[in-house]
């Protein structure tokens, strides 16, 4: 299995009640049904006030490297992604487990 976790900051002067990031929000929270390579799926907002933490976060999984490839190709996490790179900047990490 492949754990893959992506970290998301929002853009300066970016607030979580924009219009757009609301829209993203919902798009990702309804992702993980959406695609079948997905074997595991959470997201949500960061509660940590920390200066060194990132807004919010995905933490999913998938079989193998294909599927992650299938995964990140699927046109629904393709049309995720453009919404996000609107009003942020992220960090990924894929690792075996």
């Amino acid at each position: 299995m492949i754990r893959h976790l992506v970290l998301f900051k929002l853009n300066e002067g970016v607030e979580r009640d924009d219009p757009r990031v609301v829209a993203g929000v919902k798009a990702f929270r309804a992702l993980g049904g959406q695609i079948d390579e997905l074997r595991f799926w959470e997201c949500g907002w960061n509660v940590s006030d920390r200066p060194i933490a990132y807004d919010f976060a995905i933490n999913s999984a998938v079989e193998d490297a294909d599927a992650l490839r299938r995964y990140l190709e699927h046109p629904a996490h393709q049309a995720c992604a453009a919404q996000w790179r609107e009003f942020a900047t992220w960090v990924i990490a894929d690792y075996e487990f």
